[in-house]
């Protein structure tokens, strides 16, 4: 659907810009953001934390990604219908309480429920970039939609280190305490400073719709993030893939029957919603392998070929800046944008991207020698080029769908970045696995690390990512983003 057919927009005051709220809005992204990164830190240590096996202590990480898949496009149309405003205020509530909830446990079932309440504040990025639709003039909607979705790179960029210096030197428990008290913070700045929005999507909400997404997403995304520890082959992989394309299949044909579908497939395969998503889920791939393998080689012993054997907080500060850069370059996008239209912004951003890892590869294909200030240039350019594709995405989503469902086309395009970085997860983390080799570590232990080789493909894999979200975007009609 072109913007021709939106509802029109009632125009906020120029006047009138909602700065603070626009603020508070970019905070609350960046506190969403760090939950996805305060485990890391953590993750070798949990099982003796949490005095759980090490392969039930991996789903931490595993029910806050399927919490949040789930909840993000759900989330949105509940924001159309009942307000955004207030799904932004449940959102900042859950992980509120699911922060509290780890901040007090000493075993890892009362973990995983925190952890999955947590998981319910995904939302927050989506819901927040359409409710600036609703209050921010059009003049200024660009650079604050832009702020909005570089708070997932400051969160992701800025947590590593902060919540691995916390945790080795103040305490865990307390690293949690201090994300309930950002997220309470948020959440009262978002009742103080953003109004409810005027607009509503009618219909009822398609409470079965929501049950088969909530199937099909689990049915898909929890192979891909086990699928390396209970084998590709096995029956439960295999079985889980096979149920996702049965329940997809049954799922849109309940979605297509409706007349207020939970997402309306319709409006998400005209040509620049489904080619901006396409490109979303390149971008998002390529994204997760910079934040996977860039870390691990900082870390990697120094006997290991290209080790610098570095502690994960020094590792995470030499990566830190890309946050930094995503944010200013966000910015960059608005101005690309208002110039030359989305879609061009959206394919500088990936061209950006592909560029960093043209950097990642000297070391890895040349005989260029592998330091830190070399992974902190790489790591910048795809901070860089992600800001600027990021923040092209919902411009691209908000030109092309309705006012009045704004947050189902926001959520259904932040999950298709989820699905990006799920499938860079099993695809890269399957290859770095496969290609292990044992070293003497800083301990003078033997560990097992990826080989050059096992990078090298990962690599070159996350690039082709690039160069095809540049060129979808490039297909995007010219007309829906002018």
């Amino acid at each position: 659907m072109s913007a021709e057919g939106s509802t029109p927009r009632e125009e906020p005051s120029d006047d009138n810009h909602p700065r603070a709220a626009v603020a508070v809005l970019s905070l609350a992204g960046i506190v969403v953001a760090l939950m996805q990164t305060v485990i890391v830190p953590l993750i070798p240590q949990l099982p003796h934390l949490l005095h759980a096996r090490p392969e039930h202590a991996t789903w931490a990480l595993t029910i806050t990604l399927l919490v949040g898949a789930v909840i993000t496009p759900i989330g949105g149309r509940l924001g159309d219908m009942y307000g955004k405003r207030r799904m932004l205020l449940a959102s900042m509530g859950a992980v509120t309480v699911g922060s509290a909830v780890c901040a007090v446990s000493s075993s890892l079932p009362p973990f995983l429920l925190g952890r999955g309440l947590q998981g319910l504040g995904f939302g927050t990025i989506a819901l927040g970039i359409s409710a600036m639709r609703d209050i921010v003039p059009t003049r200024r909607l660009g650079s604050s939609v832009g702020a909005m979705s570089a708070s997932l790179g400051i969160g992701g960029a800025l947590g590593l280190p902060l919540a691995a210096v916390i945790a080795e030197f103040i305490g865990w428990h307390i690293l949690f305490w201090l994300c309930a008290i950002a997220a309470a913070l948020a959440g009262a700045g978002i009742a103080r400073t953003v109004p409810e929005s005027t607009q509503r999507a009618g219909g009822r909400f398609d409470f079965l719709g929501a049950l088969g997404l909530a199937a099909v997403l689990t049915c898909l995304l929890l192979p891909l993030s086990m699928g390396a520890t209970w084998g590709w082959g096995s029956p439960p992989t295999v079985g889980l893939l096979i149920a996702f394309v049965l329940i997809a299949v049954a799922w849109g044909a309940h979605e297509l029957r409706r007349a207020a579908p939970l997402i309306d497939l319709r409006l998400a395969t005209g040509r620049p919603v489904l080619l901006t998503n396409i490109a979303s889920i390149a971008t998002g791939f390529a994204f997760y392998s910079m934040q996977i393998m860039p870390i691990q080689l900082l870390m990697a012993p120094t006997s290991s070929e290209l080790g610098l054997g570095y502690q994960m907080a020094v590792a995470a500060l030499v990566l830190a800046p890309s946050g930094i850069l995503m944010f200013l370059f966000s910015r960059v996008s608005s101005w690309l944008t208002e110039r030359y239209g989305p879609r061009i912004a959206l394919a500088i951003g990936g061209g950006g991207l592909g560029l960093g890892y043209a950097v990642f590869l000297l070391p890895l294909a040349t005989d260029v020698p592998f330091t830190w200030w070399l992974m902190l240039i790489s790591s910048g350019i795809s901070g860089a080029g992600l800001g600027t594709a990021y923040a092209a995405m919902p411009a691209l989503i908000m030109r092309a769908v309705p006012i009045a469902q704004t947050g189902e086309a926001n959520g259904v395009n932040a999950l298709m970045r989820v699905i990006g970085t799920s499938t860079s997860a099993a695809l890269v983390g399957t290859i770095l696995t496969w290609s292990m080799v044992t070293v003497l570590g800083t301990n003078g232990q033997p560990t097992r690390v990826p080989d050059v080789a096992g990078y090298l493909t990962a690599a070159i894999i996350s690039l082709a990512a690039c160069v095809a979200a540049a060129l979808v975007a490039l297909a995007i009609p010219a007309q829906s983003s002018s």
